[in-house]
């Protein structure tokens, strides 16, 4: 149905919002555009409540002051929340216009987050109607969220499972192998049949994947798929290397590479952030604190930097002779302020004098103010990709169960 450059007005609740038709399929809002996309009334009226063909007009039984907020975020780029309305009725108009609570500004969603969370309430917003292109690559979609969304589907959970099967199976072989008992001849053999098939399971896994992903480019970038190969590579490099070098004498360096690579197995545990919401959650919020854990970082280089001059100072550089040794030096003296500050204390290096005792309650005060500081945007952080995470898990298993039943 084509509107050509006639003038759309939008009835929301029985106020008027007007604009040329090529805006609406631009306005960053779903429903609009897939009015726009609409070929016929009858797909119009499955989108809106109502239809008038001679004003070309459209109606809207939502509420108008909600939708008003919703405007101004098209214009200006920015949303939050209409004054005197529930969080949970203007994120269901959100979701009615195709938006999400990321659109949302920081302290709204943390708001809207806070709620959600007090009332356990999910909304699944109704699906995008797939294009006719969509629609021919289904297969290929359904592919790609088997192995990518491990909560899409039956058969994705399945593939989920024999993959942590083998991340289990795999980090166990690890660990036993360093066990004095494992290194038998027919106990290797074993164990490298085992490592081999679960190696092949993961390359499998990874080609696929690969093969089936939209952008081959951004599948690259994303840190599980660099976890992922980092994960497989050393295997492949250490079977070349061992078919090189074979029992060479001249080249048993290589065998220090080998111990390494084989070592570097141990990133498949990470492989299990892909089936884990809580370690989801983990790498999202360290990506998102980044400036946080910078700060962070600075601050306890700060501290570091003047506690342990000032340590080196007091227990040795006062009474070169007969000073505390362990103080000698100011990078020495770093080693006591870091564990000092985190309140760890080994104890294997203290202050002796008065001066320096002081200086050690302060360096662990100080610690513990410095290291609570940025806490809290982290923890807030934390808890807004939680709950994103568990609300895409619940409406994944919603659709899940949808197809089931």
């Amino acid at each position: 149905m084509k509107f050509g450059s006639r003038l759309c007005t939008l009835n929301v609740g029985g106020r008027r919002f007007s604009f040329p038709a090529e805006l609406m399929k631009r306005l960053p809002l779903s429903r609009l555009s897939r009015l726009h996309r609409c070929g016929s009334e009858r797909e119009l009226l499955e989108l809106c409540d109502d239809y008038d063909r001679d004003r070309n007009e459209f109606f809207f039984d939502r509420h108008s002051e909600a939708f008003s907020f919703i405007m101004l975020y098209v214009q200006h780029g920015t949303l939050r929340f209409v004054p005197q309305m529930c969080e949970l009725s203007f994120y269901n108009e959100m979701l009615y216009w195709g938006l999400e609570s990321s659109d949302l500004q920081t302290c709204c969603q943390r708001r809207l987050d806070d709620r959600l969370s007090d009332c356990f309430v999910h909304f699944f917003p109704e699906e995008e109607q797939q294009d006719q292109e969509e629609t021919q690559n289904h297969w290929l979609e359904t592919l790609r969220r088997t192995f990518e969304e491990p909560t899409s589907s039956l058969l994705a959970q399945v593939l989920a499972s024999v993959s942590v099967l083998f991340v289990v199976i795999s980090i166990g072989m690890l660990c036993a192998s360093t066990l004095p008992d494992w290194k038998a001849a027919e106990t290797l053999d074993q164990h490298r049949i085992i490592e081999a098939v679960c190696i092949g399971w993961f390359t499998a896994e990874c080609v696929v994947r690969f093969l089936v992903s939209q952008d081959k480019c951004e599948f690259v970038r994303r840190p599980l798929n660099i976890i992922d190969l980092l994960a497989i590579m050393p295997y492949y490099v250490s079977v070349a290397m061992t078919k090189l070098t074979g029992e060479n004498l001249q080249l048993q360096r290589a065998g220090v590479m080998l111990r390494v690579l084989r070592m570097m197995r141990i990133f498949w545990v990470i492989k299990l952030a892909r089936h884990f919401l809580g370690l989801q959650t983990l790498g999202l919020t360290l990506r998102r604190c980044y400036r946080e854990m910078v700060m962070l970082l600075v601050f306890i280089c700060v501290a570091m930097a003047i506690f342990s001059a000032l340590a080196q100072l007091l227990e040795h550089g006062l009474d070169l002779e007969g000073g505390n040794q362990d103080y000698a030096s100011i990078p020495a003296a770093c080693w006591w302020v870091i564990i000092s500050m985190t309140t760890v204390g080994y104890g294997d290096m203290y202050p002796v004098t008065v001066a320096g005792r002081v200086l050690g309650g302060l360096c662990v005060v100080s610690g513990i103010v410095l290291l609570a500081l940025p806490i809290t945007f982290i923890y807030h952080s934390f808890v807004q990709c939680y709950h994103e995470l568990k609300v895409r898990t619940a409406r994944c298993n919603h659709r899940l169960l949808a197809e089931l039943n």
